[in-house]
């Protein structure tokens, strides 16, 4: 069976192909200062109360943390914006996920710092069956620790591969996420907590299906 971890690894295989060593040195400098930043440390752990938010979704109506909530226990996903490819498999890998989610009454939401428009295209054009939330300059994000900005030689190199933080995101503050999956249970408790610096690696997604399984009715 192949994990999601498989499909990451395959993409960053495929990566170095393409993109020459002195450009990868890049984002492996920033990966490597990431953590040494300790920011994997100072996330929202589990057993804190988790922030509550209100966000839009991809058609512009708000979501409310506690109406969701209300409902059973929340699979919360950050990701860094449509334009990363490792984020958009890991969301299609929920949306893949999704019907055995809803069968057992957990629902999911991913959350990211680009724009309502930009999370309206990601929906359509990746047929995602969960509320998309716009979070503007990261706020929601930093209450959960995830939050951080750009260095200069990193903004470099974004727009050298064309990718434009500032408009995909809708402001100049160069602020991005670390790639996240919360499970959070009614009560409003972290249930589960994963948070990488180095955005390659993600969580596997029945991993956290199995927190939240446990969250039902807690």
């Amino acid at each position: 069976m192949t994990t999601l971890q498989d499909q990451l690894d395959e993409i960053t295989a495929n990566t170095r192909k393409l993109v020459q060593p002195e450009r990868m040195a890049v984002s492996e400098r920033a990966v490597q200062e990431l953590f040494a930043s300790g920011i994997e440390e100072k996330i929202l752990p589990v057993g804190a109360a988790a922030p509550e938010f209100a966000l839009d979704d991809a058609s512009g109506q708000a979501v409310r943390s506690a109406d969701l909530l209300a409902l059973g226990p929340l699979v919360l996903n950050f990701f860094r914006g449509r334009w990363c490819p490792y984020c958009v498999t890991e969301l299609e890998a929920w949306r893949d996920l999704y019907p055995r989610l809803r069968e057992a009454g957990v629902l999911v939401a991913a959350v990211s710092p680009q724009t309502q428009r930009q999370s309206d295209f990601m929906v359509g054009q990746h047929a995602l069956l969960f509320p998309v939330l716009a979070d503007p300059g990261c706020a929601v994000a930093k209450q959960f620790g995830l939050a951080y900005t750009i260095p200069d030689y990193h903004r470099d190199y974004y727009r050298s591969i064309l990718v434009n933080i500032p408009f995909v995101n809708g402001d100049e503050s160069w602020r991005l996420i670390l790639p996240a999956t919360y499970v959070i249970t009614p009560a409003g408790r972290v249930a589960y907590a994963q948070a990488h610096a180095d955005f390659r690696v993600r969580p596997e997604p029945e991993e956290a299906l199995a927190a939240a399984l446990d969250a039902v009715g807690k």
